[in-house]
């Protein structure tokens, strides 16, 4: 069988358990498609998986099979299709996120690779104003904002809205998607970020570090929180009574306490869903959306980008670059 370059991983631990390796390219089965990966997005679950799911209570942990190669998010191009693939061809360029969520880890994306296999039906096409390391930070960070804001919250016009880590991969979607709606978008983060955020779109910024928001923002309708932790019903006072919070990560809402005030939750795994990614690829073709991109590294040095993923303060994603003719905006070389 033809050979590719792929990133695996024989035991779980700290970043330096990533390695490449040559390996068998794989073959796409019915309804699937063969990508020719350009570009791999990091996300949580790839490091989450690294490190054996040790966030996870070890009873609910899933099964790791080893080898493992992670990665779900995608963009590349079109290599050949399975059998009953009507809506791709060969030379197409595509981007999504690849079956997540899988309660089969061998089934899962494996995106950091050359070449990897994906149910025809989560793949959109690339918009042509993004390059592909653009593209391949978008799919999970994009799907969970825009699930969160139009399938979770169903956000209306005029809402306020507060992004609790507003500059993180989810968070800068989320800010664009609501301030789409019409939202009054208030957007936390850490003072470095404010530039960045501002430019896109948030009507207020506060810095965390200098801030503490609890104390300055009242009568908010929709808390999108993507820090989550310990402390995170220090929120309750900043909602009003009847205000929805949307985690994305775990958190301390001091639930009983938020029923009191009526604050109800709304939020959801997110999962593969190629409609909407066609979607999120025409806002950014109207110019409605646009992606932060953190860092980039070459597929060898996948270790290396999970050790910058651990330092955190991220602001937009982080890619893995696998063709070596990529050609992108000044923001992605």
């Amino acid at each position: 069988m033809p050979a590719m370059k792929a990133v695996r991983m024989h035991r779980t631990g700290e970043p330096g358990v990533l390695a490449v390796e040559e390996v068998p390219r794989p073959e796409p089965g019915t309804g699937d498609v063969l990508v020719r990966v350009h570009a791999a997005g990091l996300n949580p679950p790839d490091w989450y998986a690294r490190k054996g799911f040790s966030n996870i209570p070890e009873a609910l942990r899933p099964t790791l099979p080893l080898p493992y190669t992670p990665g779900t998010d995608i963009s590349g191009v079109v290599a050949a299709v399975g059998h009953g693939v009507t809506p791709w061809q060969e030379g197409d360029e595509v981007f999504g996120l690849v079956r997540f969520p899988s309660l089969e880890m061998e089934n899962g994306g494996r995106g950091y690779a050359e070449y990897t296999t994906s149910p025809a039906s989560q793949l959109a096409r690339k918009p042509a104003g993004l390059s592909h390391v653009e593209a391949a930070a978008v799919p999970m960070a994009g799907l969970t904002a825009y699930q969160y804001v139009f399938d979770h919250i169903k956000l209306d016009e005029g809402r306020r809205v507060l992004v609790n880590g507003a500059a993180g991969g989810v968070g800068h979607f989320a800010v664009q998607l609501a301030k789409s709606q019409g939202a009054y978008v208030i957007g936390v983060a850490s003072g470095r970020h404010e530039t960045f955020l501002r430019e896109l779109g948030v009507d207020e910024f506060l810095d965390y570090t200098t801030t503490r928001v609890e104390d300055e923002v009242r009568d908010v309708d929709v808390l999108i929180d993507c820090v989550g932790g310990p402390d995170a019903h220090r929120f309750l006072p900043v909602l009003r009574p009847g205000g929805v919070i949307s985690p994305v990560f775990h958190g301390d809402y001091h639930r009983e306490r938020a029923a009191e005030l009526g604050i109800t939750f709304r939020s959801g795994q997110v999962h593969s869903d190629g409609e909407q990614m066609a979607e999120l690829g025409r806002l950014f073709e109207e110019g409605r959306l646009r992606v932060g991109i953190d860092s980039v590294f070459p597929l060898a040095e996948a270790a290396k980008a999970h050790e910058r993923a651990e330092r955190g303060h991220i602001q937009g994603k982080i890619v893995l670059r696998v063709a070596p003719d990529q050609i992108g905006s000044p923001a992605s070389r």
